[in-house]
């Protein structure tokens, strides 16, 4: 996805994880994907990874990607986690509990995407804007904040529906507005997994409630 958006030529192989070529175990040993070697030197952390590509594939060949907003690195960091926790449980009692858990963190991204940025407020108008129209975190051009939430966003709402019968909720016009402009752009779309194996990932993951 970061290479599609700085404009990168490049090629995709499709690998089975379970049966690893041995040209993939040959270029970084012991670990496992996502990593970028160059150099002869492996990146395996992806926050590294991306760093790495926004040091290399640099102005003025390549798009910068970087976030203005720091705030919008953190906006809805902790919804995996809550998701996780959500979709792993087995115990119905539970069930409830780490539901409002998930709820409240995208409540959480929902008012983020919603409040106007900076950039989004004329000091010389006199018309207050209540709620933000931006189309991603950051405005309206995606970021490397994008490339880290919107494929778990959309493993939330996959895997919730699939496994918990969870929709995000409607209310949260942020959220919704968030990911139909993301699913309107071919960066996502063509490096995001079909909903079927999203599914199919999680079907040993996803924890049916059992009394």
């Amino acid at each position: 996805m970061i290479l599609w958006l700085k404009g990168v030529v490049f090629s995709v192989t499709t690998v089975d994880l379970k049966r690893k070529p041995v040209d993939l175990q040959n270029l970084a040993p012991g670990t496992h994907p996502p990593f970028i070697t160059f150099n002869n030197e492996v990146k395996t952390d992806v926050n590294k990874i991306e760093e790495f590509l926004e040091e290399v594939l640099c102005p003025p060949k390549y798009l910068k990607l970087s976030p203005k907003h720091p705030e919008s690195n953190t906006a809805g960091m902790d919804i995996f986690a809550k998701f996780s926790a959500y979709i792993k449980n087995s115990r119905p009692e539970a069930n409830e509990a780490l539901e409002r858990g998930l709820l409240k963190t995208l409540q959480k991204l929902d008012e983020y995407l919603n409040s106007p940025l900076p950039d989004e407020i004329d000091e010389n108008s006199m018309e207050d804007i209540k709620c933000s129209t931006r189309k991603f975190l950051d405005g309206n051009e995606m970021t490397l904040a994008d490339c880290n939430l919107l494929p778990k966003l959309h493993i939330v709402k996959v895997v919730a529906k699939k496994y918990r019968n969870f929709d995000i909720p409607k209310r949260m016009t942020g959220i919704w507005r968030y990911l139909t402009n993301a699913y309107s752009r071919d960066e996502f779309t063509n490096t995001c997994p079909s909903d079927k194996e999203v599914e199919i990932a999680y079907n040993d993951v996803a924890k049916r409630l059992t009394k």
